[in-house]
């Protein structure tokens, strides 16, 4: 009975990481599709979020909760209507949080630097991080092949992972 079962789930694990494997090599092979496809999840994600604060609102009597939940439908709404527009901004929104990231890390750098601590690799980092954001906002397309790029690399890492786990539950069923 139990090798039935762990055999049923060893299935799953390598349909889903041969479905992810391909998956993740399609968007490499397809950024411009893969980021309006990225632009419908975040719309979606946040319409979905902005149900769950309003609900929270209810059980919390918070004002705020609602407050974020109605302007979350919103933006989703705004995201998941225009598409091109959503995955035009990405690359700009991606510049702007590495640059913010970028120069948190030069000042907690310089802060690390006065107490004495090592403070270099936080510094080169956030450098890395600033000149990278400059370069995407020069270029958009860079930003729009870095997305796509580490996105792809997630889903064919996570289909890799499924087909790995698919391997040790054939090893445990030749244990039994």
């Amino acid at each position: 009975m139990l090798e039935t079962k762990n055999s049923h789930i060893g299935f799953w694990h390598l349909a889903a990481g041969v479905i992810m494997v391909l998956l993740g090599i399609y968007v490499w092979f397809n950024p411009l599709t893969s980021l309006l496809a990225l632009a419908l999840y975040l719309g979606v994600a946040f319409i979905i979020i902005g149900g769950v604060y309003i609900a929270a609102s209810f059980s919390f009597e918070s004002g705020w909760y609602l407050f974020v939940g109605i302007l979350d439908i919103f933006v989703g709404l705004i995201l998941a209507a225009n598409l091109g527009i959503t995955a035009e901004t990405l690359p700009i929104v991606f510049a702007l949080w590495c640059l913010a990231v970028g120069v948190v890390q030069v000042v907690v750098a310089y802060r690390l630097r006065k107490e004495g601590f090592s403070w270099s690799g936080a510094f080169s980092a956030g450098l890395i991080g600033i000149i990278f954001a400059f370069l995407i906002l020069a270029y958009p397309m860079l930003g729009t092949i870095t997305i796509t790029t580490l996105m792809g690399a997630y889903i064919l890492l996570y289909g890799v992972v499924e087909i790995l786990e698919y391997n040790f539950i054939k090893k445990l069923e030749r244990l039994d």
